[in-house]
């Protein structure tokens, strides 16, 4: 049914679908950017089921409360409570090593809002589980939803994020005026 509805979506939106997670990719992270927008979270979620990505995903704890937790928990949502200094890195690592298969999408800007630096949760969570790193974007310009770009990360984060961010540059936020790119 949710195929069938984000198909639907896709037609009367013209949106599209390009690439996906290879078959061969049992566990990743899944960069989401930019994300500028709560239409981000709809688009992303039909993209995903065309594209039979199975995907859990971090949000803030209060999207989980009545009604949105209906929504949420289902669509494969881990709530993160934002207000404690909680170690979330140790506990996403240990949710892969506790998977056979496992996408974990991750959206790097850490909010909708304008960030001046992308949080490194999701470069640390992919080096310290021994996992690669595929961006996902949503390109409203193009009305494209894609996966692509398995990048393996060297441990240098440093090094790394400008060429993860280099992936992103020609992507259309639906608030261009709110990316982080």
């Amino acid at each position: 049914m949710k195929i069938l509805i984000s198909r639907i979506f896709f037609k009367l939106t013209g949106w599209t679908t390009k690439g996906g997670v290879p078959p061969e990719i049992r566990k990743c992270v899944l960069v989401a950017a930019p994300h500028t927008s709560n239409w981000d979270f709809f688009y992303c979620m039909c993209a995903l089921y065309l594209m039979k990505v199975n995907v859990k995903f971090l949000a803030k704890k209060s999207l989980f409360n009545f009604p949105l937790g209906l929504i949420m928990y289902p669509t494969g949502g881990i709530p993160v409570d934002r207000t404690k200094n909680t170690n979330m890195v140790e506990t996403m690592v240990k949710m892969f090593a506790e998977r056979d298969d496992f996408v974990l999408m991750i959206p790097a800007e850490g909010t909708r809002g304008k960030v001046k630096e992308w949080k490194s949760g999701f470069y640390h969570t992919a080096v310290q589980s021994g996992v690669p790193i595929m961006m996902g974007y949503l390109d409203y310009k193009f009305k494209v939803a894609g996966i692509e770009n398995v990048f393996y990360p060297s441990g240098d984060f440093e090094a790394d994020l400008p060429k993860i961010k280099a992936y992103y540059k020609g992507i259309h936020a639906k608030h261009p005026e709110l990316a982080s790119v």
